[in-house]
């Protein structure tokens, strides 16, 4: 068995039309999905990016104990474990932060091709501005470099890894992606997402909806590639030996619950309209003022963020090979993919390991994996400078709350005295209705489970203490 992993970055599950969007043009990921295993509710662990990354290498729970930091080398990874098993391991990324500044989630491969220039740094304005076609955008140059790559490999047992930052801002996929989505776009370029309530930060609803046409466009354009490696993937006659995963690390809010963005931070002078900037030897953002529109220079902190559905439920498919095609409502987080490609090769899982297998699940030998799962920012203190978007830090001028679903409801909280929030997801899928007050039981159920989750992946109690009691 040889296994593919895709990850692509910010791709919401509700976006791809194998997950019922009813007009997303994803048709290479829509016909994996139909030879495939479909998971309805698979959940983002750590959140977002690198913590992401971080579960889905170790199989630990990141948010816990790490957060957006560099590897620890006592970590042991799947392609650590696969290389010392003999297996040719590779990944293959554009996604900026597996070697940065030393943070070393490229250990343990074989091989790792990093393609630059996403983000928004110099290696991006000198590569975008050579763009003339398709194929000099990041995603497609990630996959046609994956397919060369396994046209090099195909008789080799191998793990590679494909990760792409598309579709994260920014969102400047080709025209003709755009247009899909936008009526007579007229080729102005995606506002920049301001992490706040898009009407506070006086945002239109049209800039909204054009920055929404721009992700969906990349969503489209990254379908095309996918497409184009499980082309190569057939015509290397590797689909009867090769297990194809492809996921995302979390999704994005364009309005749902006022929110542009993935969360919420701002600065007392006002709300980010760009990029991160170096000024003055310290990372700040551009702010501009809602009253006057006068544009300054602001450090951000972060506020509470809620970790809604749209952000926290992300897509995985997984095409198995002799395994019967459907769809699974089983619970299923991030971190189980990591034990589950080392039982499909077959190789022992370390006891470091936090997370269960799902083979178990693929096989049809279990209904369910999980009794609950939680998605969460790094856990902090009140004030705490801590790293949650890159490596800059900033301080949370408020708890950022973990989210615990059991597939039935919902709960969104931190620590005593903080919001509460409660949804009852078969009558309220969209989270409109906050339910907490009205049903303590529920709340203290889930938050006990939470609690027992965060006691036996070893949390520490100076994270845990404050988070023991909630009511």
């Amino acid at each position: 068995m040889n296994v593919i992993l895709i990850v692509s970055d910010t791709c919401r599950q509700d976006h791809l039309g194998c997950y019922g969007h009813p007009w997303m043009q994803t048709p290479h990921l829509d016909r994996l999905a139909g030879q495939a295993l479909v998971f309805d509710h698979c959940y983002a662990g750590s959140f977002p990016t690198v913590p992401c990354r971080s579960d889905l290498l170790t199989g630990k729970y990141n948010l816990t104990y790490l957060g957006w930091a560099p590897l620890p080398q006592d970590e042991i990874t799947l392609p650590q474990v696969l290389t010392r098993e003999g297996y040719l391991t590779a990944g293959i990324a554009d996604t900026p932060f597996y070697m940065k500044n030393g943070y070393g989630y490229d250990r343990g491969f074989g091989d790792f091709i990093f393609i630059r220039g996403q983000g928004t740094g110099q290696a991006n304005k000198d590569l975008t501005g050579l763009r003339r076609c398709e194929e000099d955008y990041f995603a497609p140059q990630t996959f046609a470099t994956a397919e060369k790559w396994l046209e090099l490999h195909h008789k080799d047992d191998f793990f590679l890894l494909v990760d792409t930052w598309d579709p994260h801002e920014p969102w400047d996929p080709p025209a003709h992606y755009v247009e899909r989505y936008l009526r007579d776009y007229d080729g102005r370029p995606s506002p920049w997402p301001p992490y706040w309530y898009w009407e506070e930060a006086g945002l239109s609803a049209e800039e909204v909806a054009r920055a929404h046409a721009h992700y969906c466009g990349e969503i489209s354009m990254v379908d095309r590639a996918v497409g184009r490696l499980l082309e190569r993937v057939e015509s290397l006659g590797l689909r009867d030996n090769t297990a194809i995963l492809f996921t995302a690390d979390h999704g994005f809010y364009f309005g749902e619950h006022g929110i542009f963005g993935k969360g919420l931070f701002r600065s007392e002078r006002g709300f980010r309209i760009g990029p991160d900037i170096q000024h003055r030897g310290e990372y700040s953002f551009t702010f501009k003022n809602p009253n006057t529109g006068e544009l300054t220079i602001g450090i951000a902190e972060w506020q509470r963020s809620p970790l809604y559905v749209e952000a926290a439920r992300v897509p995985l498919i997984i095409s198995l090979p002799g395994a019967k095609p459907g769809r699974v409502n089983s619970l299923v987080s991030l971190p189980d993919l990591m034990p589950t490609i080392l039982d499909l090769f077959g190789v022992d899982v370390p006891e470091t390991v936090q997370a269960p297998s799902l083979l178990p699940l693929l096989e049809g030998k279990t209904q369910q994996i999980h009794d609950s799962v939680v998605t969460s920012w790094p856990l902090h203190e009140p004030g705490f400078k801590l790293r949650v978007v890159d490596d800059v830090e900033r301080t949370a001028a408020e708890v950022l709350p973990s989210t615990i679903t059991d597939g039935e409801w919902t709960l969104i909280c931190s620590v005593k005295g903080e919001p509460i929030e409660l949804y009852h997801l078969p009558s309220d899928p969209g989270q409109l209705k906050n339910v907490a007050p009205d049903n303590e039981p529920v709340v203290r159920a889930l938050h006990a489970q939470l609690v027992a989750f965060l006691e036996e992946t070893g949390t520490s109690e100076r994270l845990l203490a404050p988070r023991r009691v909630l009511l």
